[in-house]
Formats: structure tokens, C-alpha cells, sequence
């Protein structure tokens, strides 16, 4: 290109810049600051060609390009480690996102972790277009030039991911939109103006909502049958402007021109090494970066950037399924725009007819991809001059009058129109009318000369949806799924890391189609058919790992020592591919990952005895490792040792109760890990009893769960050396304030004997005849109640202690502290509710005519003893022992008594040969009494 390229443009912008700013120098340095730029790109013998992400006028152009250059290397703004994956896409359906994944992370802050970056990919983008060319054509080889993903967190001050959609009125973020997680994007082509006034101004004159409609209007279409020259320039020219305008950010700034740096150093080695002539090259890249100005810039440029080695981070890397919500979600497009895009990438292809580049194999293309790929091209004519200015003609020229498209836009509102209708819409044939009508009005309030996709969004929001969405989609969404959808990607079988194809083949047994979106009933009936035990296995370590709703069972549970020999589970492996793909970036099988996951989880800073517990139950139930069990119930023993709190006291006492439940019916003996478990505990809950009961951020279910673990655990802690003066000590020393806990202190003391029922029920009555004391009653209450878990035995003493309260107390009283009952109880007594209403229905009466004549146990006078007549002590009162001396003989001889029977007559045995039961006759008047009664 010679220098007169631009001189016509230059001229223009410095009579502008005169003409309508204030001074020369401002407007005057920045547009031809613009052309400088422009001039600069077209000049290097590198062809450049700039990129916009996901842009169909810019995959358009670059598959004309390909086809008619040749070029031998394409560089491609890619992260470089991602390379040995993009062979993989062949087994895909796109869209999917290329992924480096790392889960412990050396060199970066521990709360990054995981780390993830993702480069999404679509058909209708440039990138996929120069990937296809360089993997199906022979000879031609793809180097990837962008940092590597470790230099992308060392070169980011924060985790901040991108924004959200651009679209206020967007509805909610669906599943879909979810698929690349919380991982920092790739942004290949990113072009958007970082000056939110020049956005904001651009908007408002361009009579468009959103940043993705205006580019639509003002560069997609014009773009999209423009030839090769006109796209580069116009392409250099935006990238400029926006890169010119955007505010200074220093720390953005530093890290975009250290990625063109990157870029052009590693081009330039590449160069250098393989000794390939630049003119046979290509560097695709986003306009932003090909408007570089860093002294690094071009194949001339100076070799003084130095690229810091990676961090001792292990990367992971895969292939991962995608969506237009996702990308949408994670660059901030608007709801829609990608779906939009599509629909114009193939509408762009049915007009120019242009054959665009996809990989052999590719889902649903197979031959038509392999033709595309290795068909002959015509190359660029050799010795071809500089391209002309071709700037000037297209800012000058008047936007074009294209002809109204009416069958399209008649296609268009009946299609709403017949999914509005399906979806609880009162729409009609007029509505259809109504909607093509609006839609030509709108595009001439905005100086369109044809109505685009979001012309016709708003139109049949407009005259569809008027008040009320009947059903779950709104007209908007109706309008992005008519016309494209959110198109879902699918990583195939061949692309999948070990683990997942694992996964895949260990459930196939149970013939469904894992891979398809959507839930799948799975039924296994274990019974008949053996070979599914090992299929329950793998869905229950798939539920334990991963998010909720990919493995969910509906009927059949597993406990311990406990197994279903039928189940029923709704799988979604499909939905939840992404997940899946990245355990594989932990093992190599899902045993193995769940068992570096529970170690984590043990030896972890924030672990604690119950989460070990719980470890040490899954590593059981998942995983049958007696091996893991004892070491992880090793750690247990040590947290334990050192936890000073009593916070998760509740969740211990439930699984060591589970673990020694199974243990001992299980095995012949305990394991000695447990053993010890026991015996530290009984000292350690000893030791931090009196603080509990006195702590107030020790809430009484926590000092109850505290005095399960004692009491539940005594015989045992006994047998095993403790002693039981600590936990009398313990008890004795503490002097609670809070009822609650007053109320459990005084359980407890029940149970050791050192305070009878009877001293318990005058502690009651003085509480319920106390007026300054009532209020505080349902605290009480709520100690009582927390008090059977360690005690179950007091459950009748709380049903009268409640009885008497609803009898004795008038209803001024009764009702103010009512709510505060009923809430205490259905809160904390949820799990104790059961025992209560057994008693309950055990001491009140099951009919209701028996109510009136009913007494309480508690206030119904003991039943007098009957006592014996003074006469029946002699002789004939003993008739039983009297027939029957024998066994008083033998029980004489086993005892060693030397005596003989006294009696009256010759041959017969007397009465006072008993002479215990004639001195003591209570005893056997209590038995008789007893005996009479039940």
C-alpha cells in the first residue's frame, strides 16, 4: 500500500475536526490517530484479520479469506495450552467451550480455587471457521498464540467475573445459562466500546436498547456482504476508535497490551524457528488488539517483552457443553443476541453461498464436512497491489434501501402467533397482522429501512403479551426460541475425559441414553438382576458428588447397613454434562475422587469432628474402605482433642450413635479407633459441661446433645477405663441461668439419683405458683423437652408438667406465652415429638366418654396395701412350702444351712421353720398385691 491510501481521509477528518471542534489538536489527534491505526495494520506484511467474538459477518468473511489465500499458518488468539483439544471438537456438537480447570492451586491465593477458563465456541464464529480449515486441510499448521490460562490469573488483580446481561428487562438466567459455571471467559474478539458515554450515545442515536442490537443494525448487516478489504478496514477502524476512547483504566491497559505483547513475541519465535514467510500467514485476532500501537507490534517489531514461566498450578483441560444463554450470560450479551446471530450466520450463508469450513466427523455433517474441508480453493492472485481506501466510500455511503422482505416477516408473525397459542396466549389471526404491521412501523421510527429480529421482538411484546404471561415462557422468550432457540452443545463419548467415559460405561447396563438431555426414569431391581448392585453403587457416589437433580433417587435409600433390592432414580447426566467433565479433571475413576474429597474434607483448616464423622460414614456407605474409615476416624479423634466449643455437639452424638449401631451388629468387635472416640469424648463433654451450661452462645439442644453423648455412652466408657466421678463432678459444678438449661441440669441430676421425682414435682408446682416465674414456663418447658434425648425416661414427667400448666393456669396467663410454646416445640422438639405423643396416648384416656370420670396419675391417691390376717403367718398361711419342702432342702444344702425343719406334728413341716417371712411379712403382702392388680 502506498502512502497516498488515505490521504483522501485524512484531509476529510482534519477539515472536520476544524470545522466542528473547538480546537484542532484534540479531535484532529484521535481521528487520525484512528487512520494512523488502520494505515499501520493493513501495512504489516503479517495479514492481520480483526475479529468480532461470535460475529457472523466476521466468520463470513473469514471462511472467504481462507479460501481464497491459502494461508499455511494461522495464528489464532487462543489460549496456547488449549491446543491439543481443539482436535476434539470433531466430536462434539457445537456449541461447546474449550476448558483449562485447575482444583489446587500453587502460586495463587488459596480462595481462587477452583480455577476454570473457558473459550466458547459456535459455527457461527471466525475462530471455528480458521480452526476447521487448519485441522481438516493438509499442510496447514495451527498455532495458538494467546496467554497460557495460568498467565491469566497471574495477570488479574481480583476473580472478578464479566458482567451481566446487558438487558435490564431480560428474564431470569435459566439452567442453560449456567453451563460454564463461575469461570473467567476467553473473550476471542471482544469489541465493545469501554467508554460508557460513547456506548450511552451510541444507543441513543441509534434508537436501540441494547449494545448487541445496535451492532447487529450498524455493523453485521452492512458488513455482511462487503468484500474482503472493506471488512478489514472497517474492522481496524471500530477496533481504533473504541480502543482510542476507552478510559484509562491502568491495570485493564497493562493487561491488554501484555496479551499483544504475548501474541506478537510468540509470532515472531514461531517465525524465526520454522522459518515460514510472513505473506503465507494469517493472525486472527479481535479488532481491538489488531489496532495494537505496543512497540512489540508486527513481525519487525523489538523482542524486549519477557514471559514469565507459569506457576506450579496443575491445569486441567477438556471440553465441556455450552449454550447461547451461557455465552450470552458470561460476556454480558442480551438475552437472545446469539440465537440471533445464528439465524443470520445461515441466512448469510443461503445468499452468498458461500461453502463455510466445519471439521470431518462433526455431528450431523459427515460428508458435506469432509468435501467442505478438502475442497480445492482458489488462491489470491500473486503480485496483487495494495488494496485502495476503501474507508472513505464506506463512511460516505447512505444506508441502503433494501426491499421490505415480507414473506420472512409474514413467516415470522404467524410462527409467534402459533406459539403464543400453544403456550395460553389469546392470540389470533389478527394478533399475526397486528405484529407484521407494528414491526414495519417501528423499523420506520427508527430509520430502518427493513425490520430486524428485535424490531419484530418488540412488536409482538407489543400486541401479544398486553398484562399477563399465562404461561412459564414470556413473548420474548417465545421470539428467541422461534427464531433459533437456545441451542445446546454435547461433548461426545470419544471427547470425554476417562472418568465420565467410565461413568458411561459402568451404568450401561441399565440402556439409557446418558448423553440426552432431559431426566430419565432408571428402575433397578436388584432381585433379578445382580449386575445392577454395581449400577446402584455409581448412582449413589454420582448423587454424593455431584449438584443436585443429576442423580436423584425416587424410590430406595441406602444406610447404614442397610441396602434397597429395588430402586428407582431420575438421572439427568446429560444436563449435567459440565459437571461431570470436570470430576475427570480429579481421577481417573469416581472412587477415587470421593476419597480425595473426603480426605480433603477431614484434613482440611475448617474441619470439624462432625464433618469427619460424616466423612468417615460416607467412606462406609460409598465406598466399603475399612482402611479409610479407620484413618479418617483416626482424625476424628484428633479434632475432637482439640475443639474447645460445643457447637457441633448435636451432629456427633447422631453419627457416633449410627456408626456404633452398625458397628456392632456388623462386626465381632469395635473398631479401636471408635473405642477411643468414646473415652476421649466421655472426658473431653466432662470437661466442657460447666462452661456449657453457663456460655450463652451454648444453646440447650447443644448442652442436651452433650448429655446424650454421656449418658448414652456411660456403659461403654466405663468398660473402658473411665470414671464416673467426672461426670457427677461435671454436673455438680454447673449453675446454669437460663431455664432451658436449668431445666436440663435438673434432668440430668434425675437421672444420677441426686434428685427424686418427687423433689422434681415440687420444683414444677413452685415454678406454675410463682406469677413472676409463669412467663419464663415455656422455657422450662423447652429444657424439658430438649432433656429426653439424653434422658427419654422423663417423657411422662413432661407430659404432666405440660398437663398442669394448661389445668391450673387461667387463660390471662396461659394464652400470653401459648405462641412461645407452640414455637419452642415445633422447632426444637420436631425429632422428640414422637415420644411425646406415645406417652401421651398412653396416659390419657382413648375414649371420650372416658375423659369426665378420668383422673391424672399424678394427682390419683395411692391404693392402701392390703395387709394379711394376723392368723395367716402361722402353719397353714405357707400351704405351697408347706406341701413342698424340697426345694427349701436343696436351696438349704446349696447354701450350706445345717438346720432342720421345726414341726408340730410328726411328718409334718411347720410355717415357723420360715421364720424370714413371719418377721418380714411386707414383702410378700407387696407381691400379692402386685400380682392381684395386674
Amino acid at each position: 500500500m502506498n502512502e497516498g491510501s488515505f490521504a483522501a481521509l485524512r484531509g476529510q477528518l482534519q477539515e472536520a475536526a476544524a470545522e466542528f471542534a473547538d480546537g484542532p489538536d484534540a479531535l484532529e489527534g484521535i481521528l487520525l490517530g484512528i487512520v494512523d491505526d488502520v494505515d499501520r495494520a493493513v501495512r504489516e506484511p503479517l495479514e492481520i484479520f480483526p475479529v468480532c467474538h461470535h460475529s457472523p459477518a466476521s466468520a463470513l468473511a473469514m471462511a472467504r479469506r481462507l479460501r481464497e489465500k491459502q494461508p499455511k499458518v494461522v495464528y489464532l488468539e487462543l489460549c496456547e495450552d488449549m491446543a491439543p483439544l481443539l482436535t476434539e471438537l470433531r466430536n462434539c456438537r457445537l456449541p461447546v467451550a474449550v476448558q483449562a480447570f485447575a482444583t489446587e492451586v500453587d502460586g495463587f491465593p488459596t480462595d481462587w480455587a477452583p480455577l476454570s477458563v473457558v473459550a466458547p465456541i459456535t459455527e457461527a464464529s471466525a475462530e471455528y471457521q480458521a480452526i476447521a480449515y487448519a485441522l481438516d486441510t493438509p499442510g496447514v499448521e495451527l498455532v495458538l498464540v494467546d496467554r497460557s490460562s495460568d498467565h491469566v490469573f497471574q495477570w488479574q488483580e481480583n476473580t472478578d467475573r464479566a458482567s451481566g446481561p446487558d438487558d435490564p428487562d431480560a428474564p431470569p438466567a435459566e439452567e442453560e445459562s449456567a453451563l460454564h459455571g463461575d469461570a473467567v471467559g476467553v473473550e476471542i474478539g471482544d469489541l465493545r466500546p469501554r467508554f460508557a458515554e460513547l456506548e450511552e450515545h451510541l444507543l441513543r442515536h441509534g434508537k436501540v436498547r441494547h449494545w448487541s442490537e445496535w451492532w447487529h443494525q450498524y455493523v453485521e448487516l452492512p458488513l455482511g456482504d462487503a468484500d474482503h478489504d472493506t471488512y478489514r478496514q472497517v474492522m481496524l477502524l471500530i477496533g481504533s476508535l473504541f480502543r482510542r476512547l476507552a478510559p484509562g483504566e491502568a491495570h485493564r491497559v497493562r493487561v491488554d497490551e501484555d496479551r499483544e505483547r504475548y501474541m506478537w513475541t510468540r509470532m515472531r519465535r514461531h517465525l524465526a524457528d520454522t522459518g515460514t514467510d510472513p505473506a503465507d500467514a494469517l493472525y486472527v485476532c479481535g479488532a481491538f488488539h489488531a489496532a495494537s500501537r505496543v512497540a512489540e507490534f508486527g513481525v519487525h517489531g523489538t523482542d524486549t517483552f519477557e514471559i514469565t514461566p507459569p506457576t506450579g498450578t496443575k491445569w486441567q483441560h477438556g471440553l465441556i457443553p455450552s449454550s447461547h444463554a451461557a455465552i450470552e450470560a458470561q460476556f454480558g450479551l442480551a438475552a437472545g443476541s446469539v440465537s440471533i446471530a445464528a439465524t443470520q450466520w445461515a441466512k448469510n450463508l443461503r445468499r452468498t453461498r458461500v461453502e463455510p469450513y466445519r471439521l470431518t466427523g462433526q455431528a450431523g455433517r459427515g460428508k458435506a464436512a469432509k468435501k467442505t474441508a478438502t475442497a480445492p480453493a482458489v488462491p489470491a492472485p500473486a503480485g496483487q497491489g495494495p488494496a485502495p481506501d476503501r474507508l472513505t466510500g464506506f463512511l460516505r455511503r447512505p444506508p441502503v434501501l433494501d426491499r421490505l422482505d415480507e414473506e420472512e416477516l409474514l413467516g415470522w408473525s404467524v410462527e409467534i402467533v402459533r406459539a403464543a397459542r400453544r403456550n395460553g396466549y389469546l392470540a389470533s389471526t389478527a394478533d399475526a397482522i397486528a405484529v407484521f404491521e407494528t414491526s414495519i412501523l417501528l423499523a420506520g421510527m427508527r430509520d430502518r429501512a427493513k425490520p430486524t429480529p428485535y424490531d419484530f421482538q418488540d412488536a409482538a411484546i407489543t400486541c401479544i403479551e398486553k398484562d399477563s404471561v399465562p404461561g412459564r415462557r414470556d413473548v420474548r422468550r417465545l421470539v428467541e426460541i422461534m427464531l433459533g432457540g437456545d441451542r445446546v452443545g454435547q461433548v461426545g463419548y470419544d471427547a470425554l475425559p476417562p472418568l465420565a467415559r467410565d461413568v458411561h460405561d459402568r451404568l450401561a447396563p441399565l440402556g439409557l441414553k446418558l448423553q440426552q438431555r432431559g431426566v430419565q426414569r432408571a428402575l433397578l431391581d436388584m432381585a433379578s438382576r445382580p449386575e445392577l448392585e454395581a449400577c446402584s453403587d455409581v448412582l449413589w457416589m454420582l448423587r454424593r458428588l455431584m449438584p443436585h437433580g443429576a442423580a436423584r433417587p425416587v424410590m430406595g435409600e441406602r444406610r447404614l447397613g442397610e441396602r434397597s433390592v429395588q430402586e428407582s432414580w431420575d438421572l439427568a447426566l446429560g444436563t449435567h454434562q459440565r459437571a461431570l467433565i470436570e470430576l475427570g479433571y480429579e481421577g481417573v475413576s469416581i472412587e477415587q475422587v470421593l476419597e480425595q474429597r473426603l480426605r480433603r474434607t477431614a484434613y482440611g483448616p475448617q474441619a470439624t469432628t462432625a464433618k469427619v464423622l460424616e466423612a468417615v460414614e460416607d467412606a462406609t456407605l460409598y465406598l466399603r474402605s475399612r482402611r479409610l474409615a479407620d484413618e479418617l476416624g483416626g482424625r476424628a479423634l484428633e479434632v475432637l482433642a482439640t475443639e474447645r466449643s460445643v457447637d457441633g455437639a448435636p451432629e456427633v452424638l447422631r453419627r457416633v450413635r449410627a456408626l456404633l449401631a452398625y458397628y456392632r451388629t456388623s462386626e465381632p468387635s469395635l473398631p479401636a479407633w471408635i473405642e477411643s472416640f468414646v473415652k476421649t469424648g466421655y472426658a473431653h463433654y466432662c470437661t466442657l459441661l460447666p462452661t456449657a451450661f453457663t456460655d450463652d452462645d451454648a444453646s440447650a439442644r447443644q448442652v442436651a446433645a452433650m448429655l446424650g453423648f454421656l449418658f448414652s455412652m456411660e456403659g461403654l466408657a466405663l468398660s473402658l477405663g473411665c470414671d464416673r466421678s467426672q461426670l457427677e463432678l461435671a454436673v455438680a459444678q454447673s449453675h446454669p441461668e437460663d431455664p432451658a438449661k436449668t431445666a436440663l441440669l435438673w434432668a440430668a441430676r434425675t437421672h444420677l439419683g441426686t434428685l427424686s421425682r418427687a423433689d422434681l414435682r415440687e420444683r414444677i408446682a413452685h415454678l406454675l405458683g410463682n406469677p413472676l416465674v409463669v412467663p419464663a414456663y415455656p422455657r422450662y418447658l423447652n429444657g424439658f423437652l430438649h432433656a429426653l434425648e439424653p434422658v427419654p425416661g422423663l417423657a411422662d414427667f413432661v407430659v404432666e408438667a405440660v398437663s398442669q400448666a394448661f389445668a391450673a393456669l387461667p387463660d390471662p396467663v396461659l394464652l400470653p406465652w401459648l405462641p412461645t410454646l407452640i414455637s419452642g416445640l415445633r422447632g426444637s422438639g420436631a425429632e422428640l415429638a414422637p415420644l411425646l405423643i406415645r406417652e401421651a396416648g398412653r396416659v390419657f384416656p382413648a375414649r371420650l366418654a372416658e375423659l369426665d370420670s378420668w383422673v391424672p396419675p399424678w394427682k390419683a391417691e395411692p391404693a392402701p396395701a392390703r395387709r394379711a390376717a394376723r392368723g395367716t403367718t402361722g402353719p397353714r398361711g405357707l400351704p405351697l412350702l408347706a406341701a413342698h419342702p424340697a426345694t427349701c432342702d436343696a436351696l438349704a444344702e446349696l447354701l450350706g444351712c445345717d438346720g432342720g425343719w421345726t414341726t408340730e406334728e410328726p411328718g409334718t413341716p411347720a410355717a415357723v421353720g420360715a421364720e424370714l417371712l413371719a418377721r418380714h411379712p411386707e414383702t410378700a403382702q407387696a407381691l400379692e398385691l402386685l400380682l392381684s392388680t395386674t
